[in-house]
């Protein structure tokens, strides 16, 4: 594919292709914010149209093709390639001996007092978090039968790339996320490549630097991003290679992910566009849950953000709310929360709190909050399944998971929280089965092998267990 064509779906979210189409702002409505439906009255296109969201657009064909050739590119030509796509695509000359991210660089790197010590603040819950859950998760044995022990060994795996975005934001918030977990578990070699800021001559997001010096990671690369998701897969010149890549983006990058795996690389399915789901009942104050939806409704206009309620007052409420609260944004954002809000979510009026726990277990969103009464809320929780994050309560909106509880908040977006989970330590761990049988058990057990590997024609497992008979 030329490179017009590919600049014509290039977009500035971390130095990376994003499709000309997919979901999209080009004309909504001024006159309320939330597109408004009743789940009852919604015919199954419609329903499916809400759950079913995203794919289409992240998989465009077009896209998928110029990132192909681009991973190809790289992993023909190494650093050459990768300098090539920065200069191409993010307009940013960088020779291959200025990829890497130099010590001093990362020294140097400064934020603000308040900067700093939020980014502490959030190291050390994340620490907290995975700590704990890292307690939890030990190697164990038993014996299964007399003279028969099994179980498992849990190993850090040996090599991580961490993808940072860039370009729409600063997003230290990302590299902190992902990086912890990865010191937590243990994995020996860290890589971060992060594109640099737009329209500079290769400066990295100084507070993604502050992250790394604090977590002490030096191997960091400035890239564009589907080129550094490739270059972590293959290795390059300068770039190492690991086994496994995490971290979200644009759809050029989680494209360029997927691809990749077709390359032996360990990926996260998916990891964007970004959503959320509320479900709410009159219990809810209407001006908080309105800031709420907007939290992360503001990322871009492929977001999704869902409100799920039995009241058809509160979703009044709540509309007006959001009319005062979205003039507040920036116009970009603004324009992302309508698209958003309008024709990538919206409102969805549901008989009862049942129907919104089966509407929301089929949705799988990303971020979930549930605003609910006292009474309800143990009931409500407890038949959630399928969600990135379960928060209770509006005194734990989005945003504060987003960058401080510690949860993780790197999460599976684009419905398949219904089989994944968001990025902790035990991302980064591996199990290996162990077993050990005496004399007596493998006695015990051969007339089963041999019967089941006679039926599947495989002579020499039976044989193996018969001379031992002997």
């Amino acid at each position: 594919m030329p490179v017009e064509t590919l600049r014509s779906v290039t977009d500035r979210t971390g130095g990376a292709l994003a499709p000309a189409g997919g979901r999209c702002l080009d004309s909504v409505a001024r006159v309320s914010v939330m597109r408004r439906q009743r789940w009852s009255e919604m015919d199954s296109a419609a329903r499916a149209a809400l759950v079913d969201r995203g794919l289409d657009d992240i998989f465009e064909p077009g896209l998928r093709s110029a990132i192909g050739e681009l991973i190809d590119d790289v992993h023909e030509r190494g650093d050459a390639a990768v300098c090539d796509a920065l200069a191409r695509f993010d307009g940013i000359e960088v020779d291959p001996s200025a990829l890497r991210v130099t010590d001093d660089e990362i020294e140097a790197a400064v934020v603000s007092d308040a900067v700093d010590r939020s980014i502490d603040d959030a190291i050390d819950h994340l620490r907290a978090f995975n700590d704990a859950q890292l307690a939890l998760t030990a190697d164990w044995r038993i014996e299964s039968e007399p003279g028969l022990t099994v179980g498992e060994k849990i190993t850090p795996i040996s090599s991580a790339g961490l993808f940072t975005p860039s370009g729409k934001a600063s997003y230290p918030s990302v590299a902190y996320q992902l990086a912890v977990p990865a010191i937590v578990a243990g994995v020996p070699e860290i890589t971060l490549v992060v594109p640099p800021v737009p329209g500079g001559a290769g400066e990295v997001d100084p507070a993604v630097l502050v992250v790394c010096r604090k977590l002490g990671l030096r191997s960091v690369f400035r890239v564009n991003g589907p080129a550094g998701i490739a270059a972590l897969g293959f290795g390059t010149e300068s770039i190492p290679r690991v086994r496994k890549v995490v971290g979200p983006g644009s759809p050029a990058v989680t494209i360029a992910q997927v691809e990749m795996q077709r390359h032996g690389v360990a990926t996260m399915m998916l990891l964007g566009p970004t959503e959320s789901l509320v479900i709410a009942d009159d219990s809810a104050d209407a001006e908080r849950l309105a800031a709420d939806l907007l939290i992360e409704a503001e990322h871009g206009t492929d977001s999704s953000v869902v409100l799920l309620t039995p009241s058809s007052r509160l979703a009044d409420d709540v509309e007006v709310q959001l009319g005062r609260q979205i003039d507040a944004l920036p116009g970009v954002r603004s324009e992302a929360a309508r698209a958003a809000l309008g024709p990538n979510g919206g409102c969805v009026v549901v008989d009862d709190l049942d129907t919104a726990v089966d509407v929301a277990n089929e949705y799988a969103a990303e971020h979930l909050q549930v605003v609910v009464g006292d009474a309800d809320v143990d009931d409500v929780v407890d038949r959630l399944v399928n969600a990135g994050e379960i928060l209770v309560g509006q005194c734990t909106p989005f945003s504060a998971a987003n960058f401080v509880i510690g949860c993780p908040a790197s999460l599976p977006t684009s419905g398949f929280a219904h089989v994944s989970s968001g990025i902790t330590a035990d991302t980064f761990l591996k199990r290996t089965a162990i077993a050990q049988a005496d004399a007596r058990a493998a006695a015990r057990m051969a007339p089963s092998v041999i019967a089941l590997a006679e039926h599947e024609g495989f002579p020499a497992h039976a044989a193996a267990l018969r001379l031992r008979q002997g």
